[in-house]
């Protein structure tokens, strides 16, 4: 199972500018981009928590409008620059969906529409790989949940995430489920990997 941002392409940064903006435009609010202070780090969650700390009313018809805003951004953006996959994300998928007994499954803390736009940005095919978002959940373990469901893994099946962030290994450690850790230079945890260049590294962390 993988996060998306940060994981398997290399939209961290646009995805933060685009969001923040998206708040500053519709309702004229400043936020902090350290996703980390948020209770849930997806966004939807991050949303729902601006909106109600500032009081702001019509909560539905604003996260509407912000979320659309936020996705014509990201759309405008990657238009301009395209994004770029994490080095090796797109082979690395394709060879686990070779494998006989393996099934992978994408569970992102952003919204579906922006998921996509970035992952055929940078050229990777998620067709037939099951996809949870924030769409299904403000919550990220439930988002993993759900990813799990659609995947039609068995109860007896171990799962490995693969994902960038702090949110992501604490997910994990809820509900018990492997971790490794991409980039490697945001938090300190082992497994950890650069980036999927080396298959057989990478195969090694879940070992396969």
């Amino acid at each position: 199972m993988f996060d998306i941002d940060g994981t398997l392409v290399q939209s961290y940064d646009i995805d933060s500018e685009c969001f923040t903006r998206a708040v500053r435009e519709v309702v004229g609010l400043e936020v902090s981009a350290d996703w980390s202070t948020y209770s849930h780090v997806t966004d939807a969650g991050i949303l729902d928590e601006i909106l109600d700390s500032n009081g702001v009313s019509n909560k539905k018809i604003i996260h509407n409008e912000i979320k659309s805003a936020f996705i014509q951004k990201i759309q405008t953006r990657i238009n301009r620059e395209p994004v770029q996959e994490v080095l090796g994300a797109s082979s690395f998928l394709e060879f686990l969906k070779s494998m006989d007994g393996v099934v992978v499954s994408l569970a992102t803390g952003g919204w579906y529409e922006s998921a996509v736009l970035k992952l055929g940005s940078a050229g990777i095919n998620y067709d037939g790989i099951p996809i949870a978002s924030s769409n299904d959940s403000f919550i990220r373990t439930e988002i993993m949940k759900i990813a799990t469901s659609r995947a039609n893994m068995g109860n007896s099946c171990t799962c490995t995430y693969f994902g960038d962030g702090s949110w992501d290994k604490k997910a994990s450690e809820q509900l018990g489920y492997n971790f490794v850790l991409v980039g490697g230079n945001k938090l300190e945890h082992k497994p950890n990997i650069l980036n999927y260049e080396t298959i057989n590294e990478v195969v090694a962390c879940i070992g396969l």
